[in-house]
């Protein structure tokens, strides 16, 4: 191919991600509208006060009948498809707002999705219960999600309260420190729900043992305030619709509807409310989105004054204190620039690397990279790999080592080594082992095939909706970076995951999550990011045909819901089409000059 025409889609993607940035002087993005998250708030704010939320109510089950799937069902996004968790919560939306009847096709056509999905039975007596049964083993032993669920329908009077497994909430009365320890069934960022839905069971549903009922009621008071003192100003648990409306509707539901955690619970969810009737997954990805467009874009792309202020932003979102309830320690990064955010691996190691891309490292700067590398250093895992959020739970998939995080990880202590601070001592000697480590890691985590899988982003094409292309991908070019610094690799990882990779495209030039599926702009670009400069010159040489032809086209903006958020809940983002374009293309262009 030409390398005008490469130049020229580098130069038309590289201009639409700077038309992008905001008055603020950086990236914001925006969520795709969520059935799931909608049919949730639509539940709260019904439980809390029809009456008074009418209007948003409205608005929501509007939304949902306008974008239900031909098929009956609903998925987590507009381009999704139906799924049983999200069309069993958009039903219960409708029957908690009392709006069977209005609905009744809609209606309909759900009860009908739900009885034939695979492991269900019709939705009326005993097939209540073989729905339960159906959504539990979609999410296995994590009960993060499939509990929340099952309390909503409960309460929608869809299924009864014996379908509902009891939560410990209890155990929010112990010291933090002994949680790992306790492997509990649901994960470390989901203390809210924790105490507030393990609350409405009790409350709806008392336990038969009379100690454990004892010990409940004697700590209900103490764990609700914590979770008081746990929420944030935002009102919005990790400023997720989903997480914040099931605290709400369980506390509304216990008559608690004017405790403060409902009604700042409630103001979330009215302040988050978009035009269309429609709720998000999440507020934003604001400094997830920012730190990838820094590391996309060309350094010449952003004035020295632009650099300067995202440098000091990138600085202001460093946390300065222990998180309240994942009690992570000071000095990480979480996605967004809200309150509600917590401070994980992925952002923390994408916050690094941007930091170095701004150029020039001032004491500030320093300080914060070398704050954020000891940060990430505490939360590497006994296997080498790295967690999100907390280390050594280990029980569940968010808090057990991963390869895409690790191999983020890698690529930021690499990076920051020569800038570590010679006053710690053995400070770089400690950072050198933790990549020594986190390479043997990804070395054991690799599978027979050469691929890795990710843990953030997923593909509802493929088997078992797994991404092979996105985690390969991120981990290759990570190997590849750490390569071309000096470090050796274990056996033979990099040839058999290059290889792997490239044979995954598809017939048309593009890549999906796994061979086969349709092509997309993300997978495809961080195909192209990975192989680019590598022996799969014919692959990478057909991907840059279908990636510049989707831009000549005008139809490389339009994204693909491959994002998987907390316990498989799929959103796409509006800027990813952007952010990944411009940063294979730009690697492409480099290789070329």
């Amino acid at each position: 191919m030409k390398g005008d025409r490469v130049g020229a889609a580098l130069d038309a993607a590289t201009a639409a991600l700077l038309a992008e940035m905001g008055a603020a002087g950086h990236w914001s993005g925006e969520l795709s509208s969520s059935a799931l998250s909608t049919a949730t708030a639509v539940v709260a704010l019904a439980l809390v006060d029809r009456e008074r939320h009418g209007d948003l109510i409205g608005g929501g089950l509007g939304w949902l009948a306008t974008h239900v799937n031909a098929d009956g069902g609903w998925g987590d996004t507009t381009r999704s498809q139906s799924n049983i968790s999200t069309t069993a919560l958009c039903w219960a939306a409708f029957g908690t707002a009392e709006a069977d009847e209005e609905y009744r096709e809609v209606v309909a056509g759900a009860e009908g999705w739900l009885a034939a999905a695979p492991g269900s039975a019709p939705v009326a007596g005993a097939g209540r219960g073989v729905l339960a049964a159906a959504i539990a083993r979609r999410y296995g032993k994590d009960r993060t999600f499939s509990v929340p669920i099952l309390m909503t329908l409960a309460l929608a009077g869809r299924i009864g309260w014996e379908n509902v497994m009891p939560l410990p909430f209890e155990l929010a009365a112990l010291p933090h420190q002994v949680f790992g320890a306790l492997r509990l069934p649901v994960v470390s960022y989901a203390l809210p729900a924790l105490i507030a839905i393990g609350q409405t069971i009790h409350f709806h549903r008392p336990t038969r043992n009379p100690l454990a009922r004892w010990i409940r009621e004697a700590t209900k008071r103490r764990t609700l305030r914590v979770l008081e003192s746990i929420q944030p100003a935002s009102g919005g648990f990790l400023e997720a619709t989903p997480l914040t409306s099931f605290v709400t509707m369980s506390l509304a539901s216990m008559g608690l509807a004017r405790h403060p955690v409902t009604r700042k619970g409630a103001e979330f969810l009215r302040a988050s409310a978009r035009a269309d009737g429609s709720w998000a997954i999440d507020s934003n990805l604001t400094t997830w989105v920012t730190t990838l467009a820094i590391k996309a874009l060309p350094r010449d792309a952003l004035a020295s004054e632009q650099r300067l202020r995202l440098r000091e932003w990138l600085c202001d979102q460093q946390f300065r204190d222990e998180h309240p309830f994942t009690h992570a320690a000071p000095h990480g990064w979480a996605w967004t620039n809200l309150p509600g955010g917590v401070p994980d691996a992925d952002d923390t190691a994408g916050a690094l690397l941007a930091l170095l891309e701004l150029g020039a490292i001032g004491p500030a700067a320093a300080l914060a990279g070398n704050r954020g590398v000891n940060w990430l250093l505490n939360l590497q895992n006994r296997d080498g790999g790295i967690p999100t959020f907390c280390r050594g739970w280990g029980a569940l998939p968010f808090d057990r080592s991963s390869p895409d995080l690790t191999a983020h990880a890698l690529r930021a202590w690499s990076a920051w080594l020569p800038h570590l601070s010679s006053i710690i001592p053995k400070y770089r000697e400690r950072t050198a082992r933790a990549i020594a480590r986190g390479l043997d890691f990804l070395a054991a985590s690799q599978r027979a095939d050469g691929t890795w899988l990710p843990l953030w982003f997923g593909n509802e094409h493929s088997p078992d909706d797994e991404n092979f292309t996105y985690g390969t991908a991120l981990v290759l070019t990570a190997l590849r970076e750490l390569a071309g610094r000096g470090y050796t690799m274990p056996h033979d990882m990099m040839r058999r995951a290059t290889e792997r990779l490239a044979a995954m495209q598809n017939a048309d030039g593009g890549w999906s999550g796994g061979a086969g599926g349709p092509s997309s702009v993300e997978e495809t670009a961080l195909a192209l990011e990975a192989l680019a400069g590598t022996a799969q010159v014919g692959a990478v040489e057909n991907g840059v045909q279908w990636l510049v032809g989707k831009v000549e086209a005008g139809t490389w903006r339009e994204p693909a819901p491959i994002g998987f958020y907390f316990a498989k809940l799929w959103y796409y983002e509006r800027l990813y089409p952007l952010l990944f374009t411009v940063a294979a293309l730009g690697r492409i262009a480099a290789l070329r000059v």
